[in-house]
């Protein structure tokens, strides 16, 4: 009875009674000792610098194009409006579009559903390319969609499949390709390479509001109506064919290959995708509860003040301000350049510092940021609407350098694909993409300019919280995996730092 009063389970693992341990002090250090042996040079991975600039190379170029796709929706938002939803006011188009802009969220978790558990079993890189297929045969798809004016009620019912299809490839984006980066890369460098993954973003979005203010300033407002929003859109089944090429070259993660290597062949593997799809998502909701619930709310946090400033701000400034949709554009552009300039160096203070330090300061700065930013950004002139927007993207670097470290890390190797896309996608779909529509919405409702500034508050007020709920993980080992240094001597140091002193 005494031994078994020993220890209770919990979801981490046995609770030890203390009292057991003062009595029994030899047995539970024979027990530790068996639950965690020291380890041995050949447990520890040594990194292949080379090979991981092509993993993070390819990871983020690829992640690029996809959001280079998404974000074009983004940025066409008013032509959209008028080219698919013609009737009714300025207002209502907006509505309808950014409406079809969150669809595309609604099965985002279904997608990560899919193709998470999917990376779990056959392998990081097969997955990642099938969702930059999909994501560039969906985009490719509305630029061949007849207008409104052609087919009538089709061209909108169209538009909202292709967006689907959109939202459900990019289900299996985020979640592989930061777990891609996080398991190729050395645990003191992780906050590092991780920042690439949101650098590939910024360089998305950075794209296509470039080549949409080209546009609309080359070809003007009536012709982007007529054919010129249809350019953008074609010119991701490209894009889409050199990411899938540099995805493919790769060789799957070294924290995935020995997790296959231990337990399953990759051709035993394969056949249990589907049999097994619904037994890997209750595992995850089952046994990672506790961390699936806390990326949610990070996520959530996150994505409400990236999605304000990056998809929906030139909205605002051309809708709420009068500013033309190109200017409003040009200020974007300017904001992302310079964040994608220091975002490497705020994945480095991450790796120093720590996860939680750098995600709290951006917290609290949109927090206490946000009403002055958005004061500044009424005013009007350039000189002030750039400050106001510089403001949030400070803000908004610090979550965009760490969080592709931190997240990843806050489940499992051989769940941690699956577990991260549900719990990202749960929360972008509730959270992200319906932003625009929700900030459109409340300025209607209130008519309050600043509505953006009190819907970003309120969400950093809970990512404070989330982010004072989250275990530092900065330079340790991924949960589930051994080890990961950048070389030899590291290894050799890791090993001599365990052994025991000796005794005279």
């Amino acid at each position: 009875m005494e031994r078994e009063a020993a220890t209770s389970p919990t979801e981490n693992g046995p609770e030890t009674d203390p009292a057991a341990v003062r009595r029994h002090p030899a047995l539970f250090r024979a027990i530790k000792r068996r639950q965690n042996p020291r380890l041995r040079r050949s447990d520890i991975t040594v990194t292949d610098e080379a090979a991981v600039k092509r993993a993070v190379k390819a990871a983020s170029l690829g992640n690029a194009m996809e959001w280079f796709d998404f974000g074009i929706y983004a940025y066409l938002a008013g032509t959209i409006g008028r080219v698919f939803f013609p009737s009714g006011s300025d207002t209502a188009q907006l509505l309808s579009s950014f409406a079809t802009f969150a669809v595309a969220f609604l099965v985002r978790p279904i997608g990560g559903m899919v193709f998470g558990p999917m990376g779990d079993k056959i392998g990081r890189k097969k997955v990642l390319a099938l969702t930059m297929i999909l994501m560039a045969i969906g985009t490719a798809a509305i630029g061949f969609i007849p207008s409104y004016d052609s087919i009538g009620f089709w061209s909108p019912v169209l538009l909202i499949l292709f967006r689907l299809l959109q939202g459900f490839s990019t289900g299996g984006e985020y979640g592989g390709a930061s777990t891609f980066i996080a398991e190729y890369a050395p645990d003191k460098r992780r906050g590092f390479f991780g920042s690439f993954l949101e650098l590939g973003t910024l360089a998305g979005y950075t794209g296509a509001a470039s080549l949409v203010t080209a546009l609309t300033a080359g070809l003007g407002s009536d012709t982007m109506d007529a054919w010129g929003w249809r350019i953008p859109f074609l010119v991701a089944a490209p894009l889409g064919i050199v990411g899938i090429y540099l995805r493919l070259r790769l060789d799957d993660t070294p924290a995935f290959l020995k997790l296959e290597d231990s337990n399953v062949h990759i051709s035993e593997a394969a056949t249990a995708v589907e049999t097994t799809a619904r037994g890997d998502l209750a595992k995850i909701f089952r046994t990672n509860w506790r961390s699936l619930v806390l990326c949610i709310a990070l996520v959530g946090a996150y994505n409400i003040t990236d999605y304000m400033l990056l998809s929906y701000m030139p909205t605002y400034l051309s809708d709420e301000l009068d500013y033309s949709e190109s200017h409003g554009l040009m200020i974007l552009v300017a904001t992302m350049v310079l964040l994608m300039l220091i975002i490497n160096q705020v994945g480095r203070l991450s790796d120093h510092f720590g996860r939680k330090p750098v995600l709290m300061t951006g917290m609290i700065g949109f927090f206490v940021l946000s009403a002055p930013a958005f004061v500044l950004v009424q005013e009007g002139s350039l000189l002030a609407v750039s400050g106001g927007m510089l403001m949030l993207g400070l803000s908004l670097v610090c979550l965009l350098g760490t969080m592709s470290a931190a997240l990843p890390a806050m489940f499992p190797t051989n769940v941690r694909y699956g577990s991260l896309s549900v719990g990202y996608n749960l929360s972008a779909s509730i959270f992200g993409g319906t932003t625009p529509l929700v900030i459109t919405a409340l300025i209607s409702v209130t008519g309050s300019d600043m509505m953006p500034a009190y819907y970003s508050m309120a969400a950093a007020l809970f990512g404070v919280v989330a982010v004072a709920c989250m275990k530092e993980t900065a330079q340790q080992p991924l949960a589930g995996s051994p080890p990961s240094v950048g070389t030899e001597e590291e290894a050799a140091e890791m090993v001599e730092a365990q052994a025991p002193t000796p005794k005279f």
